[in-house]
């Protein structure tokens, strides 16, 4: 993005700054809300009629428009953490979120990161998830898978550098810079992202079968192809198409159908977790790979 693209950009987000955002998920109904990291609203509707378990995708308004933002403003400062289980494939956890104030907070990402792909398998998020909600004893349980955010696991995307492994800014090797100069058509950048979202998709349904009570199917953010000539999901961006996020519900029963594989190592600082081959291979062995 050059300087007037810049400028640009941040007098949008000087402005959304300022703005009131949307509604808290703790200030409405569910047992257990699935995250879909960087899920628009009208991807879920385009695939939701393939999905047996969604029914009608109405939409909120999130209150925030990137995930650290989106982080920082559900859960600061909120008492329902203490009674709430977070899993999560989410990096910015570690920078935004105090672990203390959770009845459990499993980071998924710091030992089930697949250096390969570049990201978290949702797999592993749904073995975590099961786990969790059969062994916890929480009013509450937030799972938050990493897709349809890319890397584009069914489709990647050649030049893809995939996530940002430590909450970092990520790289200039993205579909969004891609298809802002031009290199690739919306398209296909818009084939894969929906090709991850079913993706993820198969997971939650997995979800679903295996956990009790009311489920919400939202994500923290939007993503931008291009609307007001912007791309991705820059922080306080108060544009629609990263705002209304996509609320969907359904009703989940334990039908034991699904026995969890993953089991966290002992905590690892983060710095030895990533690229380690020990954990390729034991993600390999878990069937993730």
């Amino acid at each position: 993005m050059g300087r007037l693209g810049t400028a640009y950009l941040r007098c949008i987000q000087a402005i959304g700054r300022r703005l009131p955002y949307g509604t808290n998920v703790f200030d409405r109904e569910w047992d257990v809300l699935v995250v879909l990291d960087a899920c628009r609203a009208d991807a879920l509707r385009d695939v939701a009629p393939d999905v047996a378990f969604l029914g009608d995708v109405g939409t909120v308004r999130s209150v925030g428009s990137s995930s650290s933002e989106w982080l920082e403003n559900t859960f600061g400062g909120r008492e329902e953490t203490a009674r709430t289980v977070m899993v999560t494939g989410n990096t910015w956890t570690d920078r935004y979120l105090d672990s203390e104030s959770f009845a459990a907070l499993d980071e998924v990402w710091k030992y089930a990161w697949d250096d390969e792909s570049g990201t978290v398998p949702a797999a592993a998020i749904t073995d975590r998830a099961v786990a969790a909600a059969r062994e916890r004893d929480a009013d509450r349980l937030v799972v938050h898978y990493m897709q349809p955010h890319h890397p584009f696991v069914p489709d990647p995307l050649a030049g893809d550098g995939g996530m940002a492994r430590t909450g970092d800014r990520s790289s200039d090797a993205n579909p969004w810079v891609s298809l802002r100069r031009g290199d690739v058509s919306r398209e296909r950048v818009w084939d894969a992202y929906c090709a991850n979202l079913r993706y993820a998709l198969g997971e939650v349904e997995t979800l679903v079968e295996n956990v009790d009570g009311r489920i919400v199917v939202t994500a923290d953010h939007g993503n931008l192809f291009g609307e007001w000539g912007l791309y991705g999901h820059p922080m306080h961006t108060p544009i629609s198409a990263l705002l209304a996020v996509p609320w969907a519900e359904t009703t989940g029963t334990d039908r034991g159908t699904h026995t969890p594989a993953l089991d966290p190592p002992e905590p690892l600082p983060v710095s030895r977790v990533y690229g380690a081959e020990t954990d390729r291979e034991r993600l390999a062995a878990l069937g993730y790979l």
